[in-house]
């Protein structure tokens, strides 16, 4: 009977996908769901084919200088894989996948709950409700901002920015987008195109953040891009914590010069800025975008199937070192 190949789980998995997991792989499971140090990962590797992490494992050069010899791939549990050093596990010729394309919807969903939470209180009412504070209806008692007919500037229009653009015309919105090509006519779908984001900015009276991190878009949203954008406009971020400089939107929350934010991913989560946590204009998540039972299940299968094609001598289906 062929040995089932060796696998290090790094954080607990949905049910569905740790059962199909344990049926095809010796693994090594995180029951407690704790997150690994570099040095406990390191340990666990040994002897083992290939990895299962997730973006709170950084695989920095260092760590990839040090993994095992056995270890021949690494799966991530996400889109994004800013966490892993590509160029190192190509080095070293480890291969590497993703999960696109099937938390797009999720992601999207909870883009629109944002907009709307921001505009229209919803943090501050419910807090109101809870604390006893709310005494009487009133004709200018939290006002929030009617997000009907409003212009919306997509930064990122991939698949994601695609679908947040999709659901905001069902709100008689205007789109207006910056991407690094212009999409396609039936892509586009009226949507407004821009040569650069800074000249989108005068047109966001809420602003969609949908770029992929790294480098070229750390602390993209800056104290001079959000002067561009018109007074009173509201900023959302699902993307990455690291698109948005957090003084400049904190500075801009407090000065009125935005309306409100709402934010579901932060810089150095779970410790995001505490400042944000005493503005009442600001609508907070934690990171919750991809977080329902079938697009879980729906990531942890397609790492699988990039683990599946990999052992039995095939492409990967989503390569991306």
């Amino acid at each position: 009977m062929t040995a089932r190949p060796k696998l290090l789980v790094t954080r607990r998995l949905p049910d569905d996908v740790t059962r199909r997991l344990t049926a095809h792989y010796d693994a090594e499971l995180n029951p407690d769901d704790h997150v690994m140090p570099a040095e406990e990962l390191l340990a666990k590797a040994a002897g083992k084919d290939a990895l299962l992490v997730t973006p709170v494992d950084k695989i920095t050069p260092e760590i990839v200088a040090k993994l095992p010899a056995s270890i021949r791939m690494v799966a991530t549990f996400s889109v994004g894989y800013e966490h892993l050093n590509i160029d190192a596990l190509k080095q070293r010729g480890i291969k590497a996948s993703n999960t696109p394309d099937v938390l797009t919807d999720a992601t999207a969903d909870i883009a629109l709950l944002l907009m709307l939470g921001a505009a229209r209180r919803a943090y501050e009412g419910e807090r109101a409700v809870r604390e006893a504070t709310w005494k009487s209806w009133s004709t200018t008692y939290m006002l929030g901002v009617h997000m009907t007919g409003k212009r919306l500037g997509v930064f990122g229009m991939g698949r994601i920015g695609q679908a947040v653009a999709k659901r905001a015309r069902a709100f008689d919105m205007t789109i207006h987008y910056y991407n690094r090509s212009r999409l396609k006519p039936e892509l586009e779908l009226g949507a407004i195109y821009h040569q650069t984001a800074e000249d989108m900015l005068p047109h966001c009276d809420f602003l969609s953040i949908n770029a992929p991190g790294g480098p070229e878009t750390y602390r993209w949203l800056n104290a001079e891009r959000i002067a561009r954008m018109p007074d009173g406009a509201i900023v959302v971020n699902t993307a990455r914590g690291g698109l948005v400089d957090d003084e400049a939107l904190i500075a801009a929350l407090k000065s009125g010069k935005l309306f409100a934010a709402g934010l579901d991913v932060f810089e150095n989560e779970p410790n995001l800025n505490p400042a944000y946590r005493d503005l009442s204009n600001v609508f907070l998540l934690p990171h919750l975008g991809s977080a329902t039972i079938d697009t879980r299940n729906a990531m942890g299968f397609k790492a699988l199937d990039n683990l599946d094609a990999f052992f039995a001598g095939k492409p990967l289906i989503d390569e991306i070192a």
